[in-house]
């Protein structure tokens, strides 16, 4: 399948409106992480390189065609000598699929504190998903084969109070990856929404649903390599009308804390019929 290279390849129709390319997939719809990943590059390359992407927000609207590529519009909301602002839509066929809100920031000294990366098993105790993974979740370790994906076992993931569905993923690109920062971050927002809804049924395990992502927010805090082990501590705190409220905090292995995500999705229950 696709390698992050080909995923979040953009091409420059106009001074502000890119097209992402579409790649080989077994899914029925563009993955939403690769959506993402593409409307943050375009934003990417509308700014300065001394600002540094800090937070997004953005959108699913309507499921997209992996078949077909996705045109971006970048609307340049705010040049500040601090800050900058963009907002940026993905259509396919005249209709919008995603919207996007970006914020870059030059950077700035001040107070630093961060949560500490709780106690987990190290990758290396683990197995690759690709090995352990059931027959019928198989497409999922060949649609994602360039990434090394670990679960931590429920029994082993680390509990606290009043968290009641907790799960904890160790996760790295197979293959070195190039330099530039800026790339590691749009690797981040693409690789952020794999596995994080699926902590929604850690308590659920046996309930048929249909989930989709709905929003997806992020905060990147410090610098990392998504080339390098990334702890995805993950939960979600509330379910209910047929949606889900998940968040995850990611570490690098050193127990520095390098992003967050919040994400709200779609977890409708499957009747029989």
């Amino acid at each position: 399948m696709a390698t992050i290279e080909e995923a979040l390849e953009i091409e420059r129709l106009e001074r502000d409106i890119f097209r992402g390319a579409s790649t080989k997939t077994q899914l029925a719809r563009t993955f939403g992480g690769q959506v993402a990943g593409q409307a943050l590059v375009s934003a990417v390359r509308t700014v300065e390189p001394r600002f540094q992407v800090h937070s997004l927000h953005g959108y699913f609207l309507r499921p997209g065609n992996p078949q077909e590529p996705t045109v971006y519009q970048v609307e340049r909301i705010r040049d500040g000598r601090s800050f900058c602002t963009r907002r940026v839509t993905g259509i396919q066929e005249g209709a919008a699929i995603f919207t996007m809100s970006a914020s870059f920031h030059v950077g700035d000294e001040g107070p630093e504190h961060q949560d500490v990366m709780p106690e987990v098993q190290a990758p290396e105790e683990l197995p690759d998903a690709s090995t352990v993974m059931s027959p019928e979740l198989l497409w999922a370790m060949r649609e994602w084969e360039h990434w090394d994906i670990r679960m931590v076992p429920q029994e082993n993931v680390a509990r606290r109070d009043g968290v009641v569905s907790p799960q904890q993923v160790w996760f790295r690109y197979r293959h070195p990856l190039p330099d530039d920062p800026l790339f590691h971050v749009c690797t981040l927002a693409y690789m952020s929404d794999m596995t994080l809804l699926g902590s929604s049924k850690v308590i659920h395990p046996h309930e048929p649903t249909q989930t989709a992502s709905l929003d997806h927010a992020m905060w990147f805090l410090r610098p990392f390599r998504a080339d390098d082990w990334l702890l995805y501590d993950q939960a979600s705190p509330s379910a209910g009308f047929g949606r889900a409220l998940t968040g995850g905090k990611i570490f690098t292995r050193e127990g520095r804390l390098v992003a967050a995500v919040v994400q709200e999705g779609l977890i409708r229950t499957l009747r029989e019929s």
